[in-house]
């Protein structure tokens, strides 16, 4: 995915930042959207008078994109968790990328494409009523993510904690692990450190499937 972003893209657009360094702040104005190339970065926000992580992002990942499409404040909060190296491109120099170098732009844009996509395809859980349906989301999405057919009776690893979980559903860890443990009562999941391990990825994509069917009744 990062083939191409080498030593002299990183000489004109690069930026380090330590461990513990604030990127960007939720609310400040947004000019600049940036790729990871190598470390990770979380990305929180303010929920209720409480700071709660929404995503832990890496190397191909790009953060700030709504930047490009317009111009609004910060909708996040993004702090380097490692020692990370990132592009930083802002209107001006993506414009000059896109052409000035095509190939280059070609590989940027497949990104950020990518990048708008799993947005969006996070934000279909959040159209759901019911914690049960958005927990079965999260695994049906996380299987796509890995390639895997919705419609095979397979077991697919989830490699997310229940915090994890809860923040892409946006949802108490309470109401979270409820829902876990009654899936793993039932033998649909099992829950292991750090990661679940889904059963049957098929049941899940029937049972959200047909709750999307309600809705658009």
């Amino acid at each position: 995915m990062l083939e191409g972003f080498g030593d002299n893209l990183f000489e004109k657009y690069g930026k380090r930042f330590n461990p513990g360094e604030i990127i960007f702040c939720e609310y400040e104005p947004s000019n600049d959207f940036y790729l990871i190339l190598s470390g990770n970065v979380r990305i929180t926000k303010i929920v209720g008078n409480k700071e709660k992580t929404l995503d832990i992002m890496g190397p191909g990942d790009i953060f700030g994109e709504m930047a490009i499409l317009e111009q609004q404040p910060r909708s996040a909060t993004v702090i380097a968790q490692t020692e990370v190296k990132v592009l930083v491109f802002n209107r001006e120099n993506f414009e000059l990328i896109l052409q000035s170098n095509p190939q280059m732009a070609l590989k940027l844009l497949k990104i950020f494409c990518k990048r708008i996509y799993d947005a969006k395809r996070q934000l279909m859980i959040l159209t759901l009523d019911g914690d049960e349906y958005r927990v079965a989301d999260v695994f049906v999405m996380m299987a796509e993510k890995q390639g895997v057919k919705l419609d095979s009776h397979t077991k697919v690893e989830i490699k997310l904690t229940p915090e994890e979980i809860a923040n892409m559903c946006a949802i108490p860890l309470d109401n979270c692990l409820k829902v876990l443990k009654q899936y793993a009562k039932l033998g649909k999941i099992d829950l292991l450190d750090n990661k679940v391990i889904v059963n049957n990825i098929a049941e899940f994509a029937r049972i959200v499937h047909n709750k999307r069917k309600l809705i658009k009744k």
